[in-house]
């Protein structure tokens, strides 16, 4: 069994994501929240473009994945889980919440850790916000997430259904919650209990420092709940806001060439997102 999945770990994903990938698409088409301020195709290519390159990158540079680290775990005896006698259900379910909370904090810490935040900046230097939004990052930062998350499963010795599981739930919600979809408020209102919605992760990518300092979680909004990072709505409304960060505004920032420098540009006076009391 852990031979298979770990055979199938890349199809499995690539399968899940393409398929919930073009649903969130033909949704964008038919039911867009917000219009588009930039041409889909300059933004698209250049998404679409550092997504491939981060994908050739990993496969080049990193010879194992999670899902390995979990099975090595699991034959080596290594980490919490393997130590605790706890149920299967059980144990896949702890580890989970446990690896999406990990996920919280490192997003926090990408916004507050300078070297980090130069990186992460290149996801929210994105002038509108869609599907492709949610699969653009610096491949540093792909690399660095990717070898906090094997660290995180190694630790926990998290069973090897449950990183398949978030591997899968990260790739679906980080495509959900950044689609420019409309759901009716009452839905939102319920689903944000549950899941990160699109509005409420939209605020996270307001030109607004203090809401861009807000609604970090990705699959689970809980975490903003309970740590005072919740931010219900942009003041501007999600109609008027504005997308993006306040010094790369210009069309050819979105170009893959800036994309791939920008973490090696100039850092601006306040351009790093500040602590604030969300309470």
């Amino acid at each position: 069994m852990l031979d298979y999945l770990h055979a199938h770990e890349a199809v499995v994903r690539l399968t899940s994501f393409t398929f919930i990938f073009a649903v969130f698409v033909i949704w964008e088409i038919l039911k867009p929240r917000r219009a588009q301020r930039y041409p889909k195709r300059l933004r698209w290519s250049n998404n679409l473009g550092i997504t491939l390159l981060n994908t050739v990158t990993v496969r080049l540079l990193v010879p194992t994945s999670a899902v390995a680290m979990a099975i090595t775990a699991q034959q080596q005896d290594l980490g919490v889980f393997n130590k605790l006698p706890l149920s299967a259900g059980l144990s896949i379910v702890m580890a989970v919440l446990i690896m999406d909370a990990a996920l919280y904090f490192q997003h926090l810490a990408f916004h507050h850790v300078p070297f980090l935040w130069r990186l992460h900046r290149v996801h929210h230097a994105d002038l509108d916000f869609d599907v492709t939004t949610g699969i653009r990052f610096h491949p540093l930062e792909i690399l660095l997430s990717l070898c906090i998350k094997m660290v995180v499963v190694l630790m926990l010795g998290a069973p090897v259904a449950a990183v398949v599981i978030f591997e899968v739930l990260l790739n679906a919600t980080s495509v959900f919650n950044h689609a420019n979809i409309y759901i009716p408020h009452k839905v939102d209102r319920v689903l944000r209990r549950l899941l990160v919605t699109p509005d409420m992760h939209r605020v996270h990518h307001s030109v607004v420092v203090n809401e861009t300092n807000s609604n970090f979680g990705f699959n689970l909004p809980w975490w903003d709940y309970l740590f005072g990072t919740y931010r219900d709505q942009p003041q501007a409304g999600h109609l008027n806001m504005t997308i993006g960060i306040e010094h790369f505004r210009t069309a050819r920032e979105l170009w893959l060439d800036r994309l791939l420098l920008q973490p090696f540009r100039k850092t601006f006076k306040g351009d790093l997102p500040k602590p604030t009391a969300m309470r």
